[in-house]
């Protein structure tokens, strides 16, 4: 089916979602999702068997957590990946933080949680899904984000992380393909210049870039904070290995370009050996396996924007801290 009828179907659930209510979101859901769509979705929740087990373990719980609940993306587009089509969307949910929330209390008060997702379509609708949420943002805007360690030089800024400067991220028409495929082209040479000695990947961002981070790490503007993020980051792990590496044990599930946009995640997409200290917890030589998803936004020849996830409490598991149970007894 051509790329522009998948689109469609993912503008229809997004749109969908933009009005309150949870029977809207429903029916929406099932128009979206085949019914034995493979649903991959952060911890906890980690593996959802398709639409009925997205409404019933993820959508329900949420609304019942959030009252007035919508949701708004400010990125929307699409690609081939491996002869596959591609969709994807990211941005917020919207809501009245009313009742409890994987064991995060509530706040009474309106709350964000940031969203973002990737589907390979057949016939207008996702077959396979793996959806990223921002579960410690959340956290950290309710007071109750137990970690004080920040991986960089220092704390980024964390909260509510804008859209496109440009705000033409919802790419619903049809994009130029060697636009595209030059896009595509900056991303996947600049990663492999990642954890290099002479931190070759500069050349491939403007100096006023914005890195939009998970909220664990902190976000960043210039290229010189973002360096005194990334540089330490790096460090904290040897073998530091993507998944364009060869004999990598990690890959991405999708890669590709729409324009000026760009997007790739792996489940996982990095593998490294923690061999300092990370997020508090101690080294212990561990290989760790991170899911990691990326949209960024080009301007010339250049990365001006970047938005990250990273499934935090996944990794954090990895090191022995169930960031659930910790929050439940109301660690710090």
């Amino acid at each position: 089916m051509h790329i522009s009828t998948e689109k469609s179907a993912l503008r229809t659930f997004c749109e969908a979602q933009t009005k309150p209510g949870e029977p809207g979101f429903t029916v929406a859901a099932y128009a979206f999702f085949a019914q034995d769509a493979a649903i991959n979705m952060v911890h906890p929740f980690n593996e959802l068997d398709g639409a009925a087990g997205y409404i019933d373990g993820f959508l329900v719980p949420l609304h019942r957590s959030f009252s007035h609940l919508r949701r708004s993306a400010y990125l929307a587009f699409g690609g081939i990946f491996e002869g596959s089509t591609w969709v994807t969307s990211t941005g917020y949910y919207t809501g009245q933080f009313e009742a409890p929330f994987l064991g995060i209390k509530p706040t009474g008060t309106l709350a964000h949680l940031r969203y973002g997702e990737f589907h390979r379509m057949e016939g207008g609708r996702a077959i396979e899904s793996y959806i990223y949420l921002d579960l410690p943002e959340l956290m950290i805007a309710a007071g109750q984000w137990p970690i004080a360690d920040s991986p960089g030089l220092h704390p980024g800024f964390t909260g509510f992380l804008p859209g496109p400067t440009t705000q033409d991220g919802l790419r619903w028409g049809a994009s130029d393909a060697g636009r595209s495929a030059g896009s595509l082209d900056i991303v996947k040479t600049m990663l492999l210049k990642l954890a290099t000695p002479d931190e070759a990947w500069r050349p491939y961002w403007r100096d006023d870039m914005l890195w939009y981070g998970p909220a664990a790490f902190g976000s960043f503007v210039g290229i010189e904070e973002f360096a005194g993020f990334q540089v330490p980051f790096e460090q904290t792990f040897s073998e530091w290995i993507g998944g364009l590496v060869p004999g990598s044990l990690t890959k991405q599930f999708t890669r590709f370009a729409d324009g000026d946009y760009i997007c790739s995640g792996g489940w996982p997409a990095l593998n490294a050996v923690q061999i300092k200290p990370f997020l508090g917890q101690p080294p212990e030589g561990k290989r760790l396996f991170m899911r990691v998803c990326d949209w960024w936004r080009r301007e010339g020849d250049l990365l001006v924007e970047n938005w990250v996830f990273v499934d935090i409490p996944h990794v954090l598991l990895q090191m022995d801290y169930d960031l659930f149970a910790e929050i439940e007894k109301g660690g710090t």
